[in-house]
């Protein structure tokens, strides 16, 4: 199993911290940076800014958001970024929700599986650098009885095939993840209930003539290290309200309907219901302790160096922590932590 490192969202004031991090998951040997977007940074500059500041750590997106880009815009981005960076780009894509596309991007959120698909054939074939030519449901490429001709992508990037990534959460996705993608990026990711995700991606990995060597299954894991764990879960508390209660509408919340799913059904209602009414601190305060420490990496060093053991076995390849709480020399603290904590377990590859 290897190790990633999950920035999160840029702009929130802390980019030198960070900048600091991303440089010290090079150092350590971590295999990936990625960095999000939603309706404040984008996450192209982010990763350019971090490659060109760092030496051997892939960067990569998680996601750029198809409702916000042509899939030939995409390509174009990330050939530009893989030529950068010396081939070290790795392109996650996710169909973001209903309120970000149609509010934000004004891309009506409307047959999300077809337009992923089409999404990812057309990126590919863009970047194999053929002459662009389409003719889907949703995209067609030149546009017909108009001036448009088929273009070939003018820049080569670094290699010949740059990783596709998709971040999926319900059932019909996840199998499309299989089908089409090279890796998974999944969310609020419990070893305990990985079995049912894993075997629809499987089931997808089939339908393409496919098995899941080289299937990359990386879910974005907190960390909060420390001898108690209620303190611990306190940092995490609060993102998994932000996304269980305000990442969607009470009628159409992929992160809610997913903590329903694992068996949190009532905790999940009050946290949403609290989330949406304004009261935050006591949403977070609703977030049930098993959740975050099913879905995170909390308390002392062993108990960390134990918990991967599960994350491997359930059939991660490569977990991206995220140290999104405290001052840095904690935040790099946990990185550090996480790094010794696979070494211990045997787990590094």
């Amino acid at each position: 199993m290897r190790l990633g490192l999950n920035l999160g969202y840029w702009g929130g004031g802390d980019n030198h911290l960070n900048l600091a991090l991303a440089r010290e998951a090079d150092r350590l040997g971590y295999s990936v940076v990625w960095a999000a977007e939603a309706y404040g940074s984008d996450a192209p500059t982010v990763l350019a800014w971090v490659a060109a500041q760092t030496e051997h750590v892939d960067v990569g997106s998680a996601v750029m958001q198809i409702p916000a880009r042509t899939p030939a815009a995409t390509a174009m981005t990330a050939a530009t970024l893989d030529s950068l960076s010396g081939g070290r780009f790795r392109l996650g894509l996710g169909v973001s929700g209903p309120q970000v596309s149609e509010g934000w991007h004004g891309v009506r959120f409307d047959h999300p599986l077809a337009r992923t698909r089409e999404y990812v054939d057309i990126v590919r074939l863009a970047l194999s650098r053929q002459r662009l030519t389409y003719d889907g449901e949703h995209w067609r490429l030149p546009l017909p009885d108009g001036p448009g001709k088929a273009l070939q992508l003018t820049v080569h990037p670094a290699r010949p095939s740059i990783p596709v990534y998709l971040a999926s959460i319900g059932p019909r996705n996840l199998e499309l993840t299989g089908q089409i993608a090279d890796g998974w990026l999944g969310v609020f990711f419990a070893p305990e209930h990985a079995a049912e995700s894993l075997d629809l991606i499987r089931a997808g990995r089939d339908k393409a003539g496919a098995t899941m060597d080289g299937f990359d299954v990386v879910p974005t894991v907190p960390v909060s290290v420390g001898d108690d764990l209620e303190a611990c879960a306190e940092p995490v508390r609060a993102y998994s309200a932000l996304y269980l209660g305000g990442m969607g509408s009470r009628q159409q919340n992929f992160y809610n309907a997913l903590a329903v799913r694992m068996g949190f059904g009532d905790a999940a209602r009050t946290v949403q219901d609290l989330f949406l009414d304004r009261k935050h601190r006591e949403a977070a305060a609703a977030v049930p302790l098993e959740f975050v420490d099913r879905t995170a990496l909390i308390g002392p060093p062993e108990r960390i160096r134990d918990r991967l053991h599960a994350y491997a076995e359930s059939g991660v390849t490569t977990l991206s922590v995220a140290a999104h709480a405290g001052p840095l020399e904690a935040r790099v603290a946990a990185l550090r932590t996480v790094a010794e904590a696979l070494d211990a377990a045997g787990l590094a590859s």
